[in-house]
């Protein structure tokens, strides 16, 4: 029971920031600012894992939810159908109905000019958009990175205190077994010592 309690005490004196330093091969002072935060929260036994969704959205500014909502809608099967009904809708409007009245006759320069002005708005929007998409992919793939480096470090850290039970456990049967035949020995040198005084008292009563 001493050698278990033992054991279970030095498996949890077990440094975790003697973990990291084995599992990282580098002094912890001269990580990466990043790196250094995740072991320390290793250490301090803190998780690092945050909703980044949720972070990114409430940072983002107003400039950044129009150029969102730009962005999704001008991608969208609607805005594409809707846009090809308004220029269908304009030049027959031009063409077919108001023939000689027409606001914009062919070929159609102030259609032309507003395309212009939306696609020189548009274009800017979602270029916003895509660069903070990038800026989100980017903390997404560093905070991987991070869960999946205190991931490690806890796992090594699991492997350490089995590894220290092991080796106490082995000792703890090697003992164990040592006591059992140390036992075998002294009941048969007992058994043997008890046979003997039997034979010498038949070997004298059997002598003319």
């Amino acid at each position: 029971m001493s050698v278990t309690s033992n054991a279970n005490t030095q498996a949890m004196r077990i440094s975790r920031r003697d973990t990291a330093r084995r599992f990282l091969e580098i002094e912890l002072d001269k990580l990466a600012a990043d790196e250094r935060a995740v072991v320390e929260r290793f250490i301090a036994r803190k998780g690092v894992t945050r909703n980044l969704a949720r972070e990114m959205a409430d940072r983002r500014s107003f400039g950044d939810r129009v150029a969102d909502r730009v962005a999704a809608v001008g991608g969208s099967w609607t805005f594409i159908i809707a846009f090809f009904v308004v220029l269908a809708a304009w030049m027959a409007l031009n063409s077919l109905v108001l023939v000689r009245d027409a606001f914009d006759p062919y070929p159609y320069i102030l259609l032309n000019l507003v395309l212009s002005c939306v696609a020189a708005v548009q274009a800017p929007l979602i270029m916003m958009s895509q660069n903070r998409q990038a800026a989100s992919d980017r903390a997404s793939a560093q905070h991987d990175y991070e869960v999946n480096v205190k991931a490690e470090l806890e796992i090594m850290q699991v492997h350490e205190k089995l590894d220290v039970l092991r080796e106490h456990d082995w000792a703890q049967l090697v003992d164990l077994q040592n006591r059992q035949i140390e036992l075998l020995e002294r009941m048969l040198s007992h058994q043997t010592g008890l046979a003997e005084p039997g034979r010498s008292h038949d070997s004298e009563g059997g002598s003319p």
